[in-house]
């Protein structure tokens, strides 16, 4: 079990940190963009998880929000945590006792988006990222996992392709999906109207 008895402990303020294996850098060096940009996801999914449950969002006559969706969002967030940590060192590094993502949680992902899909049209234009504030939200943590996604990739071509574990790559790459879908089946289930993208020559 993790125990901090400080946050402010100083040890940053030359512009240094440590990586997970003790390792000093710099606060500009790949794998603390990557763990930062993995917790500003964290973050956002929080502001998410925070308007769905909102007084003024839950009073709305056609509100379907189910507690399952909260649960799945925080356990998104555990799963981030995780990822964070990884990527906060080379894989050859970990300690031997930390637990991983593996391909089980990208699949996860993949199913529960397929049972989502059941209940949606297909799209006949891009979406907008717009709408009631947890689906617009939602937009925004999408963007940013994608964000994150390009920075493990940085890594990446720096450092060889065992910089990042595959799983690590997949699993950012499916849960940006699934967060447009997820935000596409909340509209759904609200009755929330899309807004779509109108090319420049029919507007």
């Amino acid at each position: 079990m993790v125990r901090i008895t400080k946050v402010h402990t100083g040890a940053g303020d030359t512009g240094k940190t440590s990586l997970l294996d003790g390792k000093r850098v710099g606060k500009e060096d790949l794998r603390v963009g990557v763990y930062g940009t993995i917790d500003e996801v964290n973050s956002q999914i929080g502001v998410v998880r925070m308007e769905l449950n909102c007084p003024n969002y839950r009073r709305q006559e056609n509100f379907e929000f189910s507690e399952e969706i909260d649960i799945k969002l925080g356990l998104i967030q555990q799963e981030l945590f995780d990822i964070g940590g990884e990527c906060s060192c080379s894989p050859g590094l970990l300690p031997p006792q930390m637990a991983v993502i593996g391909i089980e949680q990208c699949d996860r992902l993949v199913e529960e988006m397929d049972r989502w899909l059941l209940d949606l049209e297909p799209l006949t234009s891009f979406i907008m990222p717009t709408g009631s504030a947890p689906v617009a939200t939602m937009h925004v943590a999408r963007t940013i996992t994608r964000r994150a996604e390009r920075k493990v990739c940085e890594i990446i071509a720096a450092e060889g392709e065992n910089a990042i574990r595959t799983e690590i790559i997949c699993y950012l790459n499916r849960l940006s999906d699934w967060l447009f879908i997820l935000g596409r089946w909340i509209s759904f289930k609200n009755n929330e109207k899309e807004v779509l993208w109108t090319p420049l020559g029919k507007r």
